[in-house]
């Protein structure tokens, strides 16, 4: 493993173990730090650096590789040439800087969108963290102008949605102020870049969100369809501890276990035997017994949702084997779809069976590596491949580069699940701690500032260095507005940016159109075996010798 509990460069240290992606394996919204991403979305790029400059020096530990994981790839550098300097720039050494790395994306087949950076948050749907922090989530990735996923069963969890029943009304949602609140929140500070995306899942589908959606918000909104993902390969769940809301969701037509109905579970639960439920979604595709079948399914699908006027289609997929994934980069290529979300095991936002997670599914770079060569059989038969997206174990700007030069050129955008999550619990936390009347509306978990923060500050301004930045552009006024979670979000965000630009400009790619599978080098011959990503000893090896025989 590339990640130790604690990090004596950067002074960083995780509460939990960590996992591949430097994150704690449990991440916890009171935590009060100090991770490398949680100290990010205080000090930012700050953290791109060795602590205590002036009396250290430092050297790396990673340069030993072991095993098959995106943290046995290594990024190249380059001592000559400049390679996507945007117009008005030269080759000269002064405009060759890495802040002038352009990092500005785009998706999209017929409609694009445009992004500020190749970066998108995982689908926060019915889970209560969604619900809690879901003002941090959303005003901060717009702000940044990056999509950010609405994922599923919002409407069907939400006490206050009204949907009609019985057969002539069944679908039919005459209101939904959840799916309303996490819309409208993040269409406030729209400005053009990113989009908001909602996720469909089978009850969502019979609910009627597409139809809502269309009829409310029209293109405003990206439509998904959804798969699966990386953490589980059944429906997503969440828990809950009222035996009326278990009794609610049960009525709504969810899977509710244990049973809330059955009287003996009633009197488990008020003897405390029985102590919490759990809500489940459905399989998708029970119905459908070959290839043939799910592919006209799916273009069934988006013609519908073209139909209901969605110009802008997209789908997400889970860490299921390669026949299935093979069947998402075609048919979302063949449906002219704007996006393909494709989620490796093993992690997850909500509340996935342990054990699932640990045993199930095909880990991010292996079913990372199959995308990509599959999207190039597509490639060479001229077909116009769906732009892509990876999701599954990526926090750090380095797992932003390596994973979108491992898909190149089909991969425009990185999706982060977890790591984009732990700024909105951080600044809540201390927006609380600072505010204590603010404190349950912002769903604060601290009473006073710990250690970990008050050594950086003990005021807003001097707490976040991305505030000023912020301040200046969407001015003083309504800076009082931003939840504290938006503003560490903003904060992390420079971090990964400014890190992100750092690596391209030392491969010379000043565009991010410009990073190849090229930049990359394996550093043991399993990962290069996997990736198809040559051995570092290997790249670059016969122009070497043809130097030394000139």
């Amino acid at each position: 493993m590339r990640f130790s509990k604690s990090n004596d460069v950067l002074g960083t240290v995780n509460r939990g173990n960590p996992a591949e992606s430097s994150l704690c394996t449990l991440c916890r919204a009171d935590c009060k730090g100090k991770c490398e991403t949680w100290l990010s979305s205080l000090v930012g790029r700050k953290l791109l650096y060795p602590r205590s400059f002036g009396m250290v020096t430092a050297g790396a530990n990673n340069t030993a590789h072991v095993g098959v994981s995106y943290n046995s790839l290594r990024i190249q550098g380059y001592a000559y040439g400049a390679h996507g300097l945007r117009k008005g720039l030269t080759q000269d050494p002064d405009d060759c800087i890495f802040p002038n790395v352009d990092i500005e994306t785009e998706f999209g087949s017929a409609t694009k969108t445009k992004v500020r950076m190749p970066l998108m948050t995982g689908a926060l749907g019915s889970t209560f963290i969604a619900e809690k922090y879901w003002d941090s989530f959303a005003i901060g990735g717009a702000l940044l102008g990056i999509p950010v996923v609405i994922g599923e069963n919002v409407v069907g969890v939400d006490l206050n949605s009204e949907i009609g029943k019985g057969k002539a009304k069944k679908g039919k949602i005459k209101s939904s102020p959840e799916l309303e609140r996490r819309i409208n929140t993040y269409l406030r500070y729209y400005d053009g870049y990113g989009a908001i995306i909602v996720q469909l899942n089978v009850e969502d589908t019979r609910n009627g969100v597409a139809e809502f959606v269309a009829q409310k918000y029209g293109n405003k909104c990206i439509i998904e369809l959804k798969w699966g993902q990386g953490a589980k390969d059944i429906g997503g769940e969440i828990q809950v501890t009222s035996l009326d809301y278990a009794l609610f969701l049960k009525e709504r037509g969810y899977i509710v276990d244990p049973d809330p109905t059955r009287p003996q579970v009633k009197e488990a639960f008020k003897k405390g035997a029985i102590k919490s439920f759990a809500r489940h979604s459905r399989l998708g595709g029970t119905d459908l017994d070959t290839v043939e079948q799910v592919g006209e399914d799916f273009m069934g699908s988006v013609q519908y949702l073209r139909r209901l006027g969605f110009d802008r289609i997209t789908l997400k997929t889970g860490s299921y084997g390669m026949e299935e994934l093979a069947m998402a980069i075609k048919f979302a290529t063949d449906a002219k779809c704007d996006l393909l979300t494709i989620d490796g095991s093993g992690g997850g936002t909500g509340m996935s069976p342990w054990n699932m997670m640990q045993s199930w599914g095909v880990p991010s770079i292996f079913l990372h590596s199959k995308a990509y060569e599959y999207a190039d059989i597509l490639a060479a038969k001229e077909e116009k491949v769906v732009d892509m997206s990876f999701a599954g174990g990526f926090a750090l700007e380095d797992h932003i580069f390596k994973g979108l030069a491992l898909g190149a050129p089909f991969t425009k955008l990185i999706c982060m699940g977890r790591a984009i999550m732990i700024p909105g619990f951080v600044g809540a936390n201390i927006e609380g701690a600072l505010n204590p009347k603010r404190r349950e509306k912002v769903h604060g978990n601290w009473d006073n500032l710990p250690k970990t923060v008050t050594d950086i500050g003990t005021k807003l301004e001097e707490i976040f260095a991305s505030y000023f930045d912020l301040q200046k552009r969407i001015g003083k006024k309504e800076m009082e507005k931003i939840p504290y979670g938006a503003i560490a979000f903003y904060t992390l965000a420079d971090k990964l940016a400014g890190g992100l630009q750092q690596l391209m400009a030392g491969a010379r790619k000043f565009s991010l159109n410009r990073i190849a599978r090229t930049d990359l080098f394996s550093g043991n011959r399993e990962t290069e075996r996997e990736t198809g990503i040559p051995h570092v000893s290997d790249i670059n090896d016969e122009s070497a010798k043809k130097i030394l025989n000139a």
